[in-house]
């Protein structure tokens, strides 16, 4: 080579584990800013945009800061000083990287928003000599508003690029055996950790406006499949599926989680468990509005028993999964 010619490296492929986000911490700004790229997103509030960004920036912005805030704080990780999504979305990385054990092969992690920024891992892979990249979503259940985005963000930053790698994403894994068998083998093991026998088991998955399902998102079919394989193979104990945090007025995919954890006890579901298939790690949604709120509103209303199943997190049977699903790529 020309000793004149800039170095390159090459040779290596990279994989990028991408999550929904997180705020950097607590503060007011901090959820503030946060938020306001979050529900700027067109894929995630579809709704005439002029309109939204009024609104959003007149009265969500001003008022829902304060109340995300309290919520985070109650689940923040103080001994590390991070979002638990973080903490869990970084060993997941780690972890995979130590299992696929080959140095050509380069893990990384990013959200979709907040930081590490989708662009700064890309361009980060990219100088360190990855020529293919495999994105993964960390999204069991495809949907526009996750899935999506997290695609209009990788090409975004492609753009940017002169020379480009090769690319390579995987979609979905609701029906995945390795998923699914995890998922049981959570249930599994949480049953034999309590002293008492659950009436029924929750399977409680992000929601999204009716609208969305009905204009072609497949997620909700997707969350079915999820629990229709799950419930073939395991039958100890009955599981229904719900569908949780929804924002706004306008009808979401039903039955609502909250309003069932409410009515689940005059029905005489007095013990519960809850898992949340749909999240990759803990995070707010798991455990502060399903584990905090959702415990309240259970034991208020006459249950007597409930716990939340983990979420697959960083162990082991997750990780094998992530290797499965790039393995063909890498």
């Amino acid at each position: 080579m020309n000793k004149d010619h800039p170095e390159v490296k090459f040779g290596k492929t990279g994989v990028l584990l991408i999550n929904l986000g997180t705020p950097d911490s607590t503060s007011w700004w901090d959820i503030r800013k946060y938020l306001k790229e979050f529900l700027s997103d067109r894929r995630v509030i579809e709704v005439n945009p002029f309109i939204w960004q009024i609104i959003l920036n007149l009265f969500i912005l001003t008022f829902r800061p304060s109340k995300t805030a309290h919520a985070y704080k109650q689940i923040w990780r103080k001994e590390s000083n991070e979002s638990p999504l973080l903490f869990f979305t970084r060993n997941q990385a780690d972890k995979l990287k130590s299992k696929i054990g080959n140095e050509k092969v380069i893990v990384d992690f990013a959200m979709r928003y907040g930081n590490p920024s989708i662009k700064s891992k890309l361009d980060k892979l990219k100088e360190e000599g990855c020529e293919n990249i495999v994105i993964l979503p960390l999204y069991p259940q495809y949907a526009g508003a996750t899935t999506a985005t997290v695609c209009d963000e990788v090409y975004r930053s492609l753009m940017k690029m002169r020379w480009q790698p090769s690319l390579q994403i995987i979609p979905h894994y609701e029906s995945e055996t390795l998923y699914i068998n995890a998922l049981i083998n959570s249930i599994e093991k949480k049953i034999k950790e309590i002293n008492w026998k659950p009436d029924l088991i929750i399977s409680s998955y992000h929601g999204i406006p009716k609208s969305y399902f009905d204009k072609g998102d497949p997620y909700q079919c997707y969350c079915q499949k999820t629990s229709r394989l799950v419930k073939e193979k395991f039958s100890k104990v009955e599981i229904q599926t719900t569908f949780q945090s929804r924002f706004g007025p306008q009808e979401w995919l039903t039955p609502y989680t909250d309003k069932t954890l409410e009515s689940l006890p005059g029905k005489g579901v007095k013990n519960l468990l809850v898992i949340c298939p749909g999240f990759a790690s803990d995070c707010v949604e798991t455990l502060e509005e399903i584990n905090i709120q959702g415990r309240e509103s259970f034991l208020k209303n006459g249950g007597v028993n409930f716990d939340l199943i983990p979420c697959l997190n960083d162990n082991s049977d997750h990780i094998e999964l992530f290797k499965k699903l790039v393995s063909k790529y890498i």
